[in-house]
C-alpha cells in the first residue's frame, strides 16, 4: 500500500496534577493515497487528537505522523481541515469565505475566482455565490466550508465530525454529495464520526478506536462497491457489517485501570 499518512508509534499524553493522562497510547496506522477512511469510536478515545496531529495542529509526545513520507511539523495547503463549526466569515459573500485561503497564497484575482467558482459549483452552492451565511441554512453552510477547504486544492481532506450537527436528511444528502465529490478527485480522506451507519456507508475501512488510552481496536474492511446508493444502505451486507462496527465500539472490554 502506498501510504498517504501515516502514524507511526505516536503517543500523545497531557499533563495533569496527579500524573498524567494518555490520550493517545503508541498507535500506528498508515492510510493509503486516495483512500477514505473513517474513524470512530467512544468519546475521549483520541479521534480528533490523531486527526489533529495528521492537520499537524497538535504535536506527538512520541512517535511521529508522516505525510507523503515526510514528519508533519505544522498545517500546510496540502491538507484541507473541516470541522463540525463552519468557521465562516459572517460578513463575507460565499465566494468571498471559499477565496480566503487563496488569497492567503497570494494568488492572482482572476485565479482566485476560477478555483472558488469551481469548488463552489462541486458542492452545489453556484446559486448562492453572492450570499452571506447568514441567510444560509446549516447544510449549505457546510458545503461553503467544504468548498474553501477544496479551493486550495489539498491532497488530503481531514475531516472531525463535519455532518454532526444537522438534521438526519441534510446529513444522508451530504455524504452521497461528499462521496460524489470524492470520486471525481480522488483525494485522501480521513472522517471522523460517531454514527456508525455514515462510517460504514462513506469508507472503505472503518477504524475503530478504543478509549483510555487512545488505540486501535479493530480495523474492518467495507467490502461495498463504490458508488455507494441508497439501496446498499438497506443491504443484508452492509446490515452486516454496520453491526460488525457497532460490536467493535459498543461492546469494548473495560478500560484499563493503569491508563
Amino acid at each position: 500500500m502506498n501510504a498517504k499518512i501515516s502514524f507511526r508509534d505516536v503517543v500523545k499524553t497531557y499533563p495533569m496534577k496527579d500524573g498524567t493522562f494518555t490520550a493517545l497510547d503508541h498507535v500506528s496506522l498508515d492510510i493509503a493515497d486516495r483512500e477514505f477512511v473513517t474513524v470512530v469510536g467512544p468519546s475521549g478515545c483520541g479521534k480528533s487528537t490523531l486527526m489533529s496531529m495528521a492537520a499537524g495542529l497538535v504535536e506527538a509526545s512520541a512517535g511521529e505522523t508522516l505525510v507523503d513520507g515526510k514528519p508533519v511539523t505544522g498545517p500546510g495547503p496540502d491538507r484541507g481541515v473541516i470541522f463540525q463549526q463552519y468557521a465562516l466569515f459572517p460578513w463575507l459573500t460565499v465566494r468571498k469565505n471559499v477565496e480566503f485561503g487563496l488569497k492567503l497564497m497570494e494568488l492572482p484575482a482572476e485565479e482566485r475566482r476560477r478555483r472558488a467558482e469551481r469548488a463552489i459549483e462541486l458542492v452545489g452552492l453556484s446559486d448562492f455565490a453572492d450570499a452571506l451565511p447568514k441567510t444560509l441554512s446549516g447544510g449549505m453552510k457546510q458545503r461553503c466550508a467544504i468548498a474553501r477547504a477544496y479551493a486550495v486544492n489539498p491532497q488530503v481532506l481531514l475531516m472531525d465530525e463535519p455532518f454532526g450537527a444537522l438534521d438526519a436528511l441534510t446529513r444522508v444528502q451530504l455524504q452521497d454529495q461528499l462521496l460524489d465529490t470524492w470520486s471525481q478527485d480522488q483525494r485522501t480522506v480521513m472522517f471522523i464520526t460517531h454514527d456508525v451507519d455514515e462510517a460504514v456507508y462513506l469508507a472503505s475501512r472503518v477504524i475503530v478506536m478504543a478509549a483510555r488510552p487512545g488505540r486501535i481496536q479493530r480495523i474492518i474492511d467495507v467490502d461495498l462497491p463504490y458508488p455507494r446508493t441508497e439501496e446498499m444502505r438497506l443491504s443484508p451486507e452492509f446490515g452486516r457489517i454496520r453491526n460488525e462496527v457497532w460490536h467493535a465500539v459498543y461492546h469494548q472490554a473495560p478500560a484499563s485501570s493503569a491508563a
